[in-house]
């Protein structure tokens, strides 16, 4: 750092420390103004200090050039753990939000931070590979005494929500938008996701739930599952709409399932459910937690078709869409009867009071069907563990297989693509598989302009009878960016 650049540090921390000292003043109107002094010079001085240093952040001192700060850390998370990396909110763009940035005005520089991924313990592993982000507020702080070094205050503007300066109370700055714009920057999924589809295994290797804020106990998880060959990178707008939302902000925490969607659609219902339980097991062991009773499910295309079924009792129709005697009278492995079992038979998942499917083909989708989906559909899946203990039950049972099912199963042809075929027979029997009653659903399809599909699934396939609410917009497959969509999904959260 140059001798004028560190003077001019020098001079805007001063003015902060001045303008901080003024705001404990009788006169309010004084005071607001020295209020916006100081956080006009926190902003100046952390431009600068950010320049020099981006990365390696953590409480204690610092020395940026001739300056000195003692940074501290107030009411942050836990799993934002030193050394961050830093920016101003200013700084992020919002290309991936459509521009669309969420904040409020007030004291303190609103800031985007991250934290490499820890791996210290089971909830730690529930946090994104990426690492943990968060949106801070930061100004600088005198200390009471005159000649202690100033501190540089990083605070979570959702928990500190203002600060008290003497007489008067400000509500912090605020921007919810920053941190995840910043993250999604430098994530990978978008890539892997697709790999995943034709067998690459980066993605597999990712797969699980993950929460993208801290737990609380209290609030309802809005659980969101992405679809074939896709990401949890495609909730980025409606996440954004929801932190940006106070009143949803506060009723809802943000859980996101990362899944390789090779797998057959019961296959991929069933590894869903088994990382739903997983992390219920890390946060919740006892099961008395609110959030427990009270989770949404949010899904996209095939994502929305896992969701209605994880709502939903299996019953027989599935097994007998594929075999002609029960479980017990084939002759198999205990553990490759044991998964064909929880494939093909399973309950309403526990706890969830609400779903909202997007654009899924409930009745399957001629695409499936198309030379693009065969030949895809050719190199999706067969590695996949619950194909291979299907395929070593079919060809040690040819007779139990349906004649429909028999080369299908024996040859491990069955991935998340034939699945989704309209005429596939264990499809259909899944079709007519909808919540209990009295549980609310609801669906949001697309229609290209003059014709009654989205490009990839049709409304007779997207909607559903007994919805509690139904809604066609204009739209492609992409449903879950389009603005009118992602407005009734906020209105169905605020009921």
């Amino acid at each position: 750092m140059s001798a004028s650049q560190s003077n001019a540090l020098q001079a805007w921390l001063q003015r902060a420390i001045d303008a901080y000292r003024a705001i404990d003043n009788d006169d309010r109107t004084l005071s607001d103004a020295a209020a916006a002094m100081a956080t006009r010079a926190s902003a100046e001085v952390f431009a600068r200090v950010l320049r020099q240093h981006p990365d390696g952040w953590s409480a204690g001192p610092r020395q940026v050039g001739d300056v000195g700060l003692h940074v501290e850390f107030r009411d942050v998370s836990d799993h934002l753990r030193p050394p961050l990396r830093i920016r101003r909110a200013q700084d992020v763009a919002m290309d991936v939000f459509g521009g669309q940035r969420h904040s409020r005005p007030g004291f303190g520089v609103p800031v985007a931070t991250l934290s490499s991924r820890q791996d210290a313990s089971s909830l730690d592993r529930l946090a994104p590979q990426t690492g943990a982000f968060r949106n801070l507020t930061a100004w600088i702080e005198p200390d009471a005494r005159e000649d202690a070094t100033p501190r540089l205050v990083l605070a979570d503007p959702l928990k500190l929500d203002a600060v008290s300066i003497g007489a008067h109370r400000f509500p912090l700055a605020c921007d919810t938008s920053a941190a995840y714009a910043w993250c999604m920057e430098i994530s990978k999924l978008e890539r892997l996701g697709l790999w995943g589809l034709v067998g690459g295994k980066k993605i597999g290797l990712r797969s699980g739930l993950y929460l993208l804020e801290d737990y609380d106990p209290g609030k309802r998880p809005l659980v969101m599952i992405h679809g074939l060959g896709s990401n949890p990178l495609i909730w980025s707008h409606l996440s954004n709409a929801i932190w940006g939302d106070e009143q949803l902000r506060a009723r809802f925490q943000i859980w996101q399932v990362v899944h390789q969607t090779d797998a057959p659609l019961l296959a991929a219902r069933l590894r869903i459910q088994d990382y739903l339980d997983e992390a219920w097991h890390v946060l919740d062991p006892t099961g008395n937690a609110r959030a427990r009773a009270s989770a949404v499910f949010v899904g996209h295309s095939m994502g929305g078709v896992v969701a209605r079924l994880l709502c939903s009792d299996s019953g027989d129709a599935p097994w007998n869409a594929a075999f002609l005697v029960p479980p017990e009278s084939l002759d198999a492995r205990a553990e490759d009867l044991d998964v064909i079992k929880r494939i093909f038979f399973f309950h309403p998942y526990p706890g969830v009071s609400r779903a909202i499917f997007l654009a899924a083909p409930h009745r399957g989708s001629p695409e499936a069907a198309t030379m693009l989906g065969r030949v895809t559909g050719d190199f999706v899946g067969r590695r996949a563990i619950e194909v291979q203990a299907m395929r070593r039950i079919a060809n040690a049972n040819p007779s139990a297989l349906r004649p429909v099912m028999r080369d299908v199963l024996r040859q491990g042809w069955i991935n998340s693509i034939t699945t989704l075929q309209s005429e596939q027979p264990v499809r259909r029997a899944t079709e007519a598989l909808l919540p209990p009653a009295g549980f609310p659903y609801h669906t949001i399809a697309g229609a290209q302009p003059g014709r009654r599909t989205d490009g990839v699934v049709p409304l007779d396939s997207a909607l559903l009878p007994g919805a509690a609410s139904s809604l066609v917009v204009e739209s492609g497959h992409r449903v879950h960016e389009n603005p009118q969509a992602i407005a009734e999904v906020l209105r169905i959260l605020r009921e």
